[in-house]
C-alpha cells in the first residue's frame, strides 16, 4: 500500500478553507483543550473546505472537538495539484459528459497523511449501517476522500480506497454530506461525546445495533385546535419504571441489526 508519514498532532483543531477569489489559505481555528491524543481523528479530503465551515462549529461535534474527544482536519485537495491553476479534475476517457477527479492529488494526498482506514464516497458502494459506524469508532484515524462532478479515477477505488461507502440509494452532487453523516453517526458512539457514556451502554445491543424508541415530553396534553387533544401515553408518566421498560421494549426499533 502507500507509504505512511508522521503528522504532528497539535492542541489546536484546524480546517482550511479557500475562498473562490483567492487561492491563498485562511485558516480557522477551534482551541481545544490540551489532552491526551484524540479518541479518533478525521482527515477529510475535498475540494469543497468550506462546506464544512457551520457544521464543524456548532453542537455536539464542536463540544467533542474542545475536549479533545475528535479531531477533525479538512484537506484542499487543490493543495496537492501541481500546476499553477490547481487543477485536480479533467475530461473522462471514452468520452462523456462532465469532469472526473484525477488520481494524482488524490495519491499525493493520501501519502501525506498518516495512513489509516481510507473511505471513499460512491454511489456504488456498500451502504453505510450502525455496524459499520460501531466497527469504525473502535479506530484511530479515518481518512475521507470526497468525490465530485462526475466521479473519481476509478483506480482511486481499486488501488487506494480501503472500502467503497454510500449512504443511500440516490445520487448526490459530491461526498462532502455523506461524510458529515459517517463522522456524527461514528462519533455519537465515542464515549464523552454526547455527555452522557451511560447512554451508549443502555442503547447499544450485543450485537452492535442502536436501540430506538418513541419519545415524548412537556406539555402532556397538546391541543392543536379547539376539541382536539393529544395525550402522551399514560404509562411514560406513571411512574413505574418496570412498566415503562416493557413499553419502550415494545415500541422499540434495533438500527442496523
Amino acid at each position: 500500500m502507500l507509504e505512511d508519514r508522521a503528522i504532528i498532532d497539535s492542541a489546536v483543531f484546524v480546517y482550511r478553507a479557500f475562498t473562490d477569489e483567492s487561492e491563498g489559505e485562511n485558516e480557522g481555528k477551534l482551541r481545544r483543550r490540551k489532552t491526551s491524543s484524540p479518541m479518533i481523528t478525521f482527515d477529510i479530503i475535498t475540494i469543497f473546505p468550506k462546506i464544512f465551515d457551520s457544521y464543524l462549529r456548532e453542537s455536539f461535534i464542536k463540544k467533542a472537538i474542545v475536549k479533545g474527544l475528535l479531531k477533525i482536519n479538512i484537506h484542499n485537495l487543490r493543495d496537492w495539484a501541481k500546476d499553477r491553476h490547481k487543477t485536480v479534475d479533467d475530461r473522462p476517457f471514452g468520452g462523456g459528459l462532465g469532469m472526473v477527479l484525477k488520481i494524482e492529488p488524490i495519491y499525493k494526498a493520501i501519502k501525506a497523511l498518516k495512513k489509516s482506514k481510507i473511505i471513499l464516497f460512491t454511489p456504488r458502494g456498500k451502504k453505510f449501517n450502525q455496524k459499520m459506524a460501531y466497527q469504525f469508532s473502535k479506530l484511530k484515524q479515518i481518512i475521507i476522500i470526497c468525490g465530485r462532478y462526475e466521479g473519481v479515477d476509478e483506480r482511486v477505488a481499486k488501488k487506494i480506497a480501503d472500502v467503497e461507502l454510500s449512504i443511500g440509494d440516490y445520487d448526490l452532487m459530491g461526498g462532502e454530506l455523506p461524510a458529515m453523516v459517517v463522522m456524527e453517526t461514528i462519533a455519537r458512539l465515542i464515549s464523552g461525546v454526547l455527555g452522557k457514556p451511560e447512554l451508549l451502554k443502555e442503547r447499544i445491543t450485543k450485537e452492535k445495533g442502536f436501540i430506538e424508541y418513541p419519545q415524548y415530553t412537556r406539555p402532556e396534553v397538546f391541543s392543536p385546535k379547539k376539541g382536539v387533544k393529544w395525550h402522551v401515553p399514560k404509562v411514560l408518566v406513571s411512574g413505574n419504571h418496570k412498566k415503562i421498560e416493557e413499553w419502550r421494549e415494545k415500541h422499540q426499533k434495533i438500527i442496523g441489526e
